[in-house]
């Protein structure tokens, strides 16, 4: 067995579930930072035998104090340790998914991609595992043996800071993507940050216009057609959103589209506004695409 690319469909996935090389990760956030919730939710409903990751407890550490915004990297050695109590061997190929059309799981798909893991995310996530007729599984995750999972440093030229985005924008050497919502990129609504609006030249590129009708990936021609409209031109190009986890999703489709491994603000928005000096946008910047009509 080995993994197609960076996205398999559920038809793949329900080949090879039972696959002893394989596991299966449900990654789950709840806006209310409660992971009882999160959990609740993962025992509903999950794919067979898959474990569980919660975004704030299990891939994040301690927002604004342990790093920058509110989802900063946990350290290697939290993260492994964290993989290992799932019984996960660094060795295995994994496949993870979400209830959000892979705007969540794709953080830990980008944790794993960039250290070396063989990794995909699921296409469409859970929805699309049951319209395809794939089966769920309800209660607990199953109980496995720690397994032996090292620690492997964040390669930092891959993840930036507020310094390296001010850089890349004065220089007009690569373009920075806004990952979240249009609206919250030009201001009109904030639910998450003190602070609407965005980085000041800043392009606005939703993760929702990645997806097709079904929420389901575009093609790779469609992707790369979408950034290059974008000035996106090589692995320079800067991804952020709200707080480092959406923004995966847009390194996710670069790499689809054929950009290899671009840069992440790990931060994001919620750590430009902490400091009060950096300049905010608000409405659209010059230039910027018109939305997708409905």
């Amino acid at each position: 067995m080995s993994l197609p690319g960076p996205v398999v469909s559920p038809a793949w996935l329900s080949q090879y579930l039972k696959h002893p090389g394989l596991a299966v990760i449900d990654v789950r956030w709840s806006p209310t930072g409660r992971t009882t919730v999160a959990r609740r939710e993962f025992e509903e409903r999950h794919i067979p035998g898959a474990a569980f990751a919660d975004i704030d407890r299990d891939l994040s550490s301690r927002p604004f104090v342990d790093g920058p915004g509110r989802h900063p990297l946990p350290t290697p050695e939290a993260f492994a340790r964290f993989m290992a109590s799932l019984g996960l061997d660094d060795e295995m190929d994994f496949v993870v998914y979400d209830d959000v059309r892979g705007s969540v799981a794709g953080r830990l798909w980008w944790m794993l991609s960039i250290t070396g893991h063989e990794v995909a995310l699921l296409d469409g996530g859970i929805d699309a595992w049951i319209e395809d007729g794939g089966q769920i599984e309800r209660g607990p995750m199953p109980r496995r043996d720690p397994a032996l999972f090292r620690p492997v440093p964040w390669p930092r030229d891959r993840i930036v800071g507020p310094d390296a985005v001010t850089l890349t924008l004065d220089a007009g050497s690569a373009p920075v993507l806004d990952a979240r919502a249009a609206e919250r990129y030009r201001g009109e609504v904030e639910r998450l940050d003190p602070v609407a609006g965005h980085i000041p030249r800043a392009v606005s590129a939703p993760w929702t216009e990645y997806l097709d009708e079904r929420g389901r990936f575009k093609t790779p021609s469609e992707l790369r057609a979408y950034f290059e409209a974008l000035e996106v031109r090589s692995d320079a190009a800067i991804a952020h959103c709200g707080s480092g986890i959406t923004a995966c999703q847009t390194l996710l489709a670069l790499r689809v589209a054929g950009f290899g491994d671009a840069r992440l603000y790990e931060g994001s928005w919620s750590d430009w506004v902490r400091d009060p000096s950096r300049p905010v946008a608000t409405g659209p910047e010059p230039g910027d695409p018109l939305p997708t009509p409905a």
